[in-house]
């Protein structure tokens, strides 16, 4: 298992970053590749995502740990992927998000891609630094 973690510094209020992580159907604006999401009940997402040339639907199951400004997921089916936004206070007017990401490339790459495709270490690292810099940008137009 590969573990990814980025974090992003943003100028809005930690609420402000964590109402915002909580609004699925917003994510297109922000995600490359995110074509669709919405949140679903008991804790589930769905996401139409479409990355290495190829379309795929995933389910998510979310879990907030909303006193600690944690909010971890996992997909349902294949490939297994996992991993959770963390928001930390840096001052009243920013927070760090931090992201991680937990994946088998195996799989990942049978999903996305060949061994120059998104499976990559280096292209999935690229994909999520980009999301968090597409959410900052995202959140400081918004203010």
């Amino acid at each position: 298992m590969s573990t990814l973690e980025e974090h992003v510094d943003i100028a809005v209020p930690i609420d402000t970053a964590w109402d915002s992580l909580h609004h699925a159907e917003e994510y297109p604006r922000f995600m490359d590749g995110v074509r669709d999401a919405r949140a679903e009940a008991g804790g589930r997402a769905h996401l139409d995502v479409e990355a290495g040339g190829r379309s795929r639907s995933f389910e998510a199951e979310v879990s907030d740990h909303g006193d600690r400004r944690v909010m971890e997921w996992r997909t349902t089916g294949d490939p297994r992927l996992a991993g959770s936004f963390s928001l930390q206070p840096i001052d009243q007017d920013h927070t760090r998000v931090q992201a991680r990401v937990e994946y088998d490339p195996a799989p990942v790459r049978e999903a996305f891609g060949g061994p120059k495709g998104f499976a990559q270490a280096n292209a999935i690292e690229r994909l999520v630094r980009g999301d968090l810099e597409h959410f900052k940008e995202y959140l400081e137009r918004q203010r």
